[in-house]
């Protein structure tokens, strides 16, 4: 299957996911594992809507909470891990373009993004390509994280840096 044919797939799988009410927590999972190909938990909680452009590279663990509006770019792949939860319009942004306006078009960049166990990604949050956040953080709300997050930290901002640390 070639880019275009996945991620019109990945956009189908999506709104498949969008049609359903937050009430068919069954349903939801049954076609997230569709659009992951990766059976995902009971535990696995979304209220749609959810984006992505491709969706085979996202993987979800235990008693993850996605809130609305979730989108999630996983070209470079996605991990989330257990008891993560999800803001509204959190944006997981795992691919990008070449700086090279010659190169823009034609090309794309990637690197995995990883969310640690127990991570809490506040409501607007953007998360950019090849950021691991640690176990235990906080993104705040509107943040915009382009470099890790330590273990047990708070960062905010634009572009965001640790504010506190979680004792």
């Amino acid at each position: 299957m070639d880019f275009v044919q996945r991620v019109r797939r990945a956009i189908d799988r999506a709104e498949r996911i969008n049609a359903l009410t937050y009430a068919q927590q069954d349903e939801i999972r049954e076609r997230w594992t569709e659009l992951t190909g990766q059976a995902v938990d009971e535990t696995f909680h979304l209220i749609p809507p959810v984006h992505t452009d491709h969706g085979v590279h996202l993987r979800v663990g235990r008693n993850v909470f996605v809130n609305q509006g979730c989108r999630f770019n996983d070209i470079g792949g996605i991990e989330i891990g257990d008891d993560v939860m999800l803001g509204p319009n959190v944006s997981l942004i795992s691919s990008g373009h070449p700086l090279d306006p010659a190169r823009r078009r034609s090309e794309v960049t990637s690197a995995p993004i990883r969310i640690e166990r127990n991570v809490w990604i506040g409501a607007s949050a953007t998360i950019l390509q090849g950021v691991t956040v640690g176990a235990d953080a906080v993104v705040a709300a509107g943040a915009v994280v382009t470099r890790d997050v330590p273990a047990r930290s708070v960062v905010a901002g634009v572009p965001a840096r640790v504010v506190k640390k979680i004792d």
